[in-house]
């Protein structure tokens, strides 16, 4: 069997990917890339996912930093997995919608230069799957399509902009190695059990109706005819594992996005029913909730991150054409959210109180 290396280790994406990959019994040796200081995190993590009892399957830390040259990598360690590696998955980033610009565009887009130039010494790679995300659109709207990478007018945060920014620097590489780019929508929970590892993204919509549920009623933030996309891990998972071993994703970029969307209204409606037992009644204007979460108080009270709202009058819609022709193959489609909803509240309820599992409001 073939060997993989993985950044992004221990967040919560590359690690169901890797769970994922032992079930499927992919790879004899997956190689990590931690940042010294998360590898005692990372043991912890590897040995829950050893609780699997997968036998002839390592997980093996390979201390690093993509930000530095040679991702921090020791020359013979370096040399050891340009012998053995075939498959290279990068994840690591900076995700927080809130992330300052310096941050940003060291880990986005300065790391993505840095592990770029890792990437083209493997001399064995048979693919490059890079995360970026769908949001690399910035503000640009309508029907956006997999096969553009359009610099926008402008983005909503320094997490849209620093990831396009990123994705053109991968995008370079396709003439001269074997890439496929995933562009994830908003990232939830598994859409069976609702696991999740930190309440982000929809999750700060779940944490605002859950602190003002108190209310007699809970009203409509402004009017919105947007549709919100976002995808449960399990979905993420599994179509970015097949599109891996896919020659049809060769040299492709994918959007990993809910191909039937619900309107944003619709979303709100039904957390609003799940969590309080009623549905929302009447509107405050958008611009005072956004004035509100202004307000440092405020949002930390409601746990909810003020770059939260842009995304309710976001008006996009995300073509999947490339995504639909080559996971259809693969019979993988994905699960619907209102659906799912139940039991992405109930995890979010068994774990509301635990402070590890919420975002720092700042």
């Amino acid at each position: 069997m073939s060997n993989a290396l993985i950044t992004g280790f221990p967040g919560f994406l590359a690690k169901n990917i890797i769970k994922e990959l032992r079930l499927q019994k992919a790879f004899s040796s997956i190689y990590v890339l931690v940042l010294p200081v998360q590898v005692d995190k990372a043991k912890e993590m590897i040995a829950e996912i050893y609780k699997d009892e997968i036998p002839n399957q390592q997980i093996i830390i390979v201390e690093g930093d993509i930000t530095e040259p040679n991702a921090g990598l020791k020359n013979e360690t370096l040399n050891m997995l340009r012998e053995k590696v075939e498959y290279i998955w990068h994840l690591a980033a900076i995700y927080d919608l809130a992330v300052p610009k310096d941050i940003a565009w060291k880990v986005n887009v300065h790391g993505t230069d840095m592990f770029n130039k890792v990437v083209v010494q493997f001399p064995n790679l048979k693919r490059y799957i890079y995360f970026s995300t769908a949001y690399v659109a910035g503000k640009r709207e309508g029907k956006l399509l997999e096969t553009e990478l359009i610099r926008p007018d402008g983005f909503k945060n320094y997490y849209e902009e620093t990831k396009y920014e990123a994705e053109l620097l991968v995008e370079q590489l396709k003439e001269s190695v074997p890439v496929t780019i995933i562009r994830p929508g908003i990232v939830r929970g598994n859409s069976v059990t609702g696991e999740t590892i930190k309440f982000d993204g929809p999750y700060f919509f779940i944490n605002m109706i859950t602190n003002l549920k108190w209310l007699p009623v809970l009203p409509y933030l402004g009017k919105s005819n947007s549709f919100i996309n976002v995808v449960p891990s399990d979905y993420i998972t599994k179509a970015s594992i097949y599109s891996c071993f896919s020659e049809d994703a060769l040299s492709k970029t994918l959007h990993l996005t809910d191909p039937k969307p619900y309107p944003v209204e619709e979303v709100y409606r039904a957390f609003v029913k799940e969590i309080t037992g009623k549905y929302p009644k009447g509107r405050i204007p958008l611009f005072l909730a956004k004035a509100s979460v202004s307000l440092y108080l405020v949002r930390k009270l409601l746990q909810v991150e003020k770059e939260t709202l842009d995304y309710l009058t976001w008006d996009a819609s995300f073509d999947t054409t490339v995504a639909d022709s080559i996971l259809k193959k693969g019979n993988i489609t994905c699960p619907d959210f209102i659906e799912s909803i139940p039991s992405m509240i109930g995890f979010y309820n068994g774990h509301k109180d635990d402070k590890l599992y919420h975002i720092q409001i700042k």
